[in-house]
């Protein structure tokens, strides 16, 4: 039964099935999606799904190359291909990581007591990421972390469904408050009109939204700015804050950074946006950046005139459904 004819049929047999769910999954799944490119969003879904034929591709390669049905250079050639690419959809983007930045800031003096503040963004809640097991794997990490505060910088969805408030429940068992502001993508640059939908998500699972609002902390003061590609970032006001402590801002975009005022004591900025590339390749990487971030942001800390900006390179993943020497990350900001 097992010949190599009976082996070939039931394989592309398989990869039509596979192909045929996968059609099916993406259509259904765009049903439920809020969107206003229906057929954009069944594109991206069906190459989201249609990347399970990848599996059997790579186990089937080193069949291939053994029985001589594919040369010894073509079986290495889509083994290797199909092995990156099943890493990259099925692998890293679960590889959830940890890494922490002390940061001093206030330069006349040390905090009393360090805060640790746990820094997430770009979660895309969506077509392709922020779904049930990697929210559940995020809060469980930030739980185990017991950071003092977390904060989200932007960037909740990716084209989400209509159940986005059921999606973030998990997020209610986050053992910290949760402070928040929107990115591009939350504020249809680009994107659907979901301003509300996230608005009502939040509100009900405890994060608090404070884009143009002022938290007191007892050595530091938190501000939430609005995106900057919405048109929404004001800091011109800033000086005449309340200047005895310093400030730790939230925004989305890191090139945010460059309407810092200058202030008596130097800012720290929090972003994400960037995703650190989120597929590192030679060159590709470089050149796309440049058109995600003027002033050259990509992951971690960086100084500028008149504030410190530290860019996460986030969870999720627009574009394509990969992460590639990119996993994502919670960083934690140790004040000290």
């Amino acid at each position: 039964m097992w010949d190599t004819s009976s082996v070939l049929f039931y394989f592309y047999l398989g990869m039509a099935i596979l192909a045929v769910w996968a059609v099916y999954q993406a259509w259904s799944s765009q049903s439920r999606t809020e969107t206003i490119h229906p057929f954009k969003a069944f594109c991206h879904l069906l190459a989201f799904y249609l990347a399970y034929l990848l599996i059997p591709l790579v186990f089937f390669s080193i069949y291939a190359g053994w029985i001589g049905y594919y040369s010894i250079h073509e079986s290495i050639f889509i083994f290797v291909i199909s092995a990156v690419l099943s890493y990259a959809r099925f692998i890293e983007p679960h590889l959830i990581r940890v890494e922490t930045t002390p940061y001093q800031i206030n330069p006349q003096q040390k905090l009393k007591k360090p805060v640790r503040i746990a820094l997430i963004a770009d979660l895309h809640i969506g077509l392709f990421s922020g779904h049930e097991r990697q929210l559940r794997q995020i809060v469980h990490k930030l739980n185990h972390l017991k950071p003092d505060l977390v904060v989200v910088a932007g960037d909740w969805t990716y084209e989400p469904e209509n159940k986005l408030a059921q999606e973030l429940a998990v997020l209610k068992e986050i053992h910290a408050p949760v402070y928040s502001v929107t990115g591009n993508h939350d504020e249809q640059y680009p994107g659907p009109p979901i301003q509300e939908l996230l608005r009502y998500a939040l509100e009900v699972n405890q994060v608090m939204d404070i884009e143009g609002q002022i938290v007191e902390f007892d050595e530091f003061r938190l501000l939430g700015v609005g995106d900057l590609w919405a048109g929404k970032t004001d800091m011109r006001a800033m000086p005449d804050l309340p200047q005895d402590k310093p400030w730790v801002i939230l925004s989305h975009n890191p090139d945010t950074v460059d309407m810092v005022p200058k202030l008596p004591t130097r800012p720290l900025m929090l972003s994400g946006h960037t995703h650190g590339g989120q597929v590192e390749l030679p060159w590709l990487t470089d050149y796309v950046m440049k058109k995600v971030s003027i002033l050259g942001h990509k992951k971690g800390l960086y100084r500028h005139e008149h504030a410190d900006v530290f860019v996460t390179v986030g969870t999720g993943m627009v574009g394509v459904p990969f992460r590639f020497r990119v996993p994502p990350t919670i960083d934690i900001i140790e004040l000290v």
